[in-house]
Formats: structure tokens, C-alpha cells, sequence
């Protein structure tokens, strides 16, 4: 029943960090003016009560990982560095100068790209830079994405100065076949030595980033990394599924051949076996695609229905205004998303003409709004609930739970009164039961391969 459950429903899929997913973006009906318009009117609702969130894509490595589907800039100039700080804190300056008052950061994480490709002084020169022009908000979370290869302890120190508490770092997976097939040769020594330097210098949440379904990835490889892990015992961890995107122009996923990929069943299996490992050492399941210990945030925030999920992932809070800094991040108002310049010379220039770098974005509608709250309650709860006729309700509502019967009857989810929930059956399978309310992709199904598979 497993199996066929898996060919059944593993197909094309978002991973809804949005709705509407970004292909499904009304471009033409969006401008740089009301992106502004939407950033003002949530910041002036939200700034006081929750702050806001920042996220600052860091888009340079010194080498291409065949696994990854960001953008990124591959080169070993370092001089690289100043230019593109000095760029950023420019963007920034003109969002705090459409604000009435100074921002109130929630969160903030780094994110590339190679965050540590930064060096420790300008990495505090950006942060720096940043709170010049903002306040810490109660609770507030800094985060970043550690390479172990280059991330030293003068990188730990730094940030932890700054006021940073939680750090990811980057493991994939240990064997060396593997990890040549993906051009990511990392041994289990370094990631050790960090989580080890990052535990002595006192950040609250370390978190190891796991990808099942690379090419070459057996159940022994797997069971192999899991293991490893375990014995380093972070805070909390993300098992991506690979999400294999050739075709996406620059992403660099030619490296192998997609038959040395596991599929269907076999990659499955990868990923229930590990979940076995992992709650047999205390983690549980949060989300899709992530687990963590009792004492972290992000099992305290899943557990009070504070779990929220946007373009940087699952965080364990909510802020309704989220910031993209830098080439290619992608904000949201709640009202509207947008997106900067994805090429680096384009980013520079619009920066340098003093303009707001954003080339496309897409203005909520009430339908939008509406469906993105049952996605992401899915998403992050399990769960999703309506009143007849009121709240929650919408017109293709019937059509909708229509076609979630035959999930139902798999076992998947259940329907209460006026409610669906996924099952534990179904957890590997919520995309499939967000994309039933998707109602731009029910309308209109793509031409063309846009969305990993699900499984």
C-alpha cells in the first residue's frame, strides 16, 4: 500500500514558502509603487506589536555545489565583499526612509550562497550597518547559514557578538561518493569542529541541514549520515528532499545523470528510516522536512500554533512583513510579494540609480489572501478550518474537498465538521493536499516541468 501510495501521488509540486508560488505571479499587475504602498501600510500595522523580518541573501562560494538550485555567484575574489555590503546597507537606507519610524527587527538571517564566504569584519561591518538604522525587538532571533568548510570560530564569535543565537549549518550527507557526485567534500571532522565551537561559545540552536535523494544515496549512506548526526546532537534539523530542477537555466544540476538518482519508493524509504533514527534520539517532527529536540523554539512554536512558514522556511514566529535584502530575496507585505534583480550587475545598477532593485512581485487579491491562509495553517498546523458560508469559506470550497475525497479514503486526511486534517499517513503528502486548494494551478496547469516532484 506504501508503494503504490507513492507512485500515486508523487508528482510535480510546490513547496509553498508562498501562494501564490511564484510562477503563478500576476507580473502585470504589480508595480514598484504599490509594492511601497503595501510595505508602508504593513509595517505602519505591524511594526510596534511584532517587528519585522529581515532576510539578506549573501550570493558568493568559491565552488559550484551540484545539488543547489540558489542563486549564487561562484568566484574566490574576496574583493567582492565590500562592494556588495555597501549595496545592500544602500538598499536598506531606502526602506527605513519610507518608514515613519525605525524598524523593529523580529528576525534576520543570512542566507546565500555562502554567508561565511563573508569575512568576520564585514560581516560585522553589515550588521552593523543594519541596527544604525533599527532597533532589536523583544525575543528577537539572528540566524545564518554556516559552511563547515570555511566557517571559522572568528565567524561564531563575531555574530554571536551581534547578537546572533542560532546557526545552520550544511552537512547534505557524509559519503564520499556522494559528496563528490554534488562537488561538496566535507568532511564529518569539520562540521564536528563547529557544532563544537558553536555549542562552547553558547548559541542556543544549532541546526544541520540533511538532503535525502541524492544521486548515489543508499539506505546504508543514509542510516550512515543519520548516525553521525545523532552523535553531534543539534538542536534541530532539516531532511530536505533533493529537488531536482535542471532545467532551472544556471543552477548547475548537470553534474550527474538522473538515473543515479533514488526514486519513488527507494527515496521514500530514505526518508522514513531516518525519521525512525531521529525520534529514536528525541526529535520530532515539525512541518515538512524538519525535526527538533523538546528545548528548541521551533517544537515549542509547533506546538502552540505559532508556527510560521514563509520565503526563508519555518520560523518560530510570526512577523507580517518580511524584507528581502540583496540580488534575487523575495519580500512579503502579506499584501504582496516582490522580487529583487536576480542578475548581480542589474541589482548594482538599479542600487546605484537610487532605486528600490525589485524587477517583478504580485498584488494579493482577497481570493489569494484567503487560500494562502489555509495553505500555510497546512503547512504548519495539519491542519485547516472554515465556518459555512463565512470564514475560511470560498466559492470552489465543494469542488476543493471533492477532490480531497480520494485522499481521504487513502487515509491521508480526515475531514472533521467543518475541518481537514493530515494524518500521520499523510504528512509526507501535505504538499499534495495544499495543492487541492492551489486554485491558480488547479485553473491553470503549467506547460511546462516548473516544480520538483513531491516525494
Amino acid at each position: 500500500m506504501k508503494n503504490s501510495l507513492v507512485q500515486k501521488y508523487n508528482v510535480p509540486g510546490p513547496r509553498y514558502t508562498s501562494y501564490p508560488t511564484v510562477p503563478y505571479w500576476d507580473e502585470a499587475g504589480f508595480t514598484t509603487t504599490q509594492w511601497k504602498e503595501t510595505c508602508i501600510r504593513a509595517f505602519n500595522e505591524s511594526n510596534e506589536s511584532e517587528g519585522i523580518s529581515l532576510y539578506i541573501h549573501l550570493p558568493f562560494c568559491e565552488s559550484m555545489c551540484t545539488f543547489c538550485g540558489c542563486n549564487k555567484r561562484i568566484t574566490k575574489r574576496h574583493d567582492v565583499e565590500d562592494p556588495y555590503i555597501v549595496a545592500v546597507l544602500k538598499e536598506w537606507e531606502m526602506y527605513c526612509n519610507m518608514f515613519c519610524s525605525r524598524p523593529k527587527i523580529k528576525e534576520l538571517h543570512l542566507g546565500g550562497g555562502t554567508p561565511t564566504f563573508f569575512s568576520p569584519e564585514n560581516l560585522k561591518i553589515l550588521i552593523d550597518g543594519i541596527m544604525a538604522h533599527a532597533d532589536y525587538m523583544p525575543g528577537y532571533e539572528f540566524s545564518f547559514e554556516g559552511h563547515p568548510n570555511n566557517t571559522t570560530r572568528a565567524h561564531l564569535q563575531t555574530l554571536f557578538n551581534l547578537g546572533f543565537r542560532r546557526v545552520s549549518f550544511g552537512v547534505q550527507d557524509y559519503n564520499n561518493t556522494v559528496q563528490k557526485a554534488i562537488h561538496r567534500i566535507q568532511p564529518f571532522h569539520n562540521v564536528a569542529k563547529v557544532t563544537f565551537w558553536a555549542r562552547e561559545i553558547g548559541y542556543t540552536s544549532i541546526s544541520h541541514d540533511l538532503v535525502f535523494g541524492l544521486p548515489f544515496q543508499t539506505l546504508d549512506s543514509c542510516v550512515d549520515t543519520i548516525e553521525k548526526t545523532k552523535s553531534l546532537n543539534p538542536d534541530r534539523l532539516a531532511y530536505y528532499s533533493y529537488a531536482h530542477v535542471p532545467w532551472i537555466k544556471g543552477n548547475g544540476q548537470r553534474g550527474f545523470d538522473e538515473s543515479n538518482l533514488p526514486k519513488d519508493e527507494e527515496k521514500r524509504k530514505l526518508y522514513e528510516v531516518g525519521k525512525e533514527l531521529l525520534s529514536e534520539k528525541g526529535f520530532h517532527e515539525i512541518g515538512m522536512d524538519h525535526f527538533a529536540l523538546e528545548t528548541d523554539s521551533m517544537y515549542k512554536a509547533f506546538n502552540t500554533g505559532n508556527l510560521h512558514r514563509n520565503f526563508m522556511g519555518y520560523n518560530a514566529s510570526k512577523t507580517q512583513l518580511m524584507i528581502g535584502l540583496g540580488v534575487s530575496s523575495i519580500s512579503d507585505s502579506w499584501y504582496s510579494f516582490a522580487q529583487n534583480e536576480k542578475n548581480l550587475e542589474d541589482y548594482y545598477a538599479r542600487i546605484a540609480q537610487g532605486e528600490l532593485p525589485v524587477f517583478r512581485g504580485h498584488l494579493l487579491n482577497e481570493e489569494d489572501l484567503l487560500i494562502r491562509t489555509h495553505i500555510l495553517s497546512l503547512m504548519c498546523r495539519f491542519k485547516t478550518e472554515w465556518e459555512p458560508f463565512g470564514k475560511g469559506y470560498f466559492e470552489e470550497m465543494p469542488e476543493v474537498l471533492e477532490s480531497l475525497a480520494e485522499m481521504e479514503q487513502d487515509g491521508l486526511i480526515t475531514f472533521g465538521k467543518n475541518s481537514i486534517t493530515v494524518t500521520e499517513k499523510g504528512k509526507p503528502y501535505v504538499r499534495n493536499v495544499c495543492m487541492a486548494f492551489d486554485l491558480r494551478l488547479r485553473r491553470k496547469a503549467p506547460d511546462t516541468r516548473l516544480f520538483s516532484m513531491v516525494v
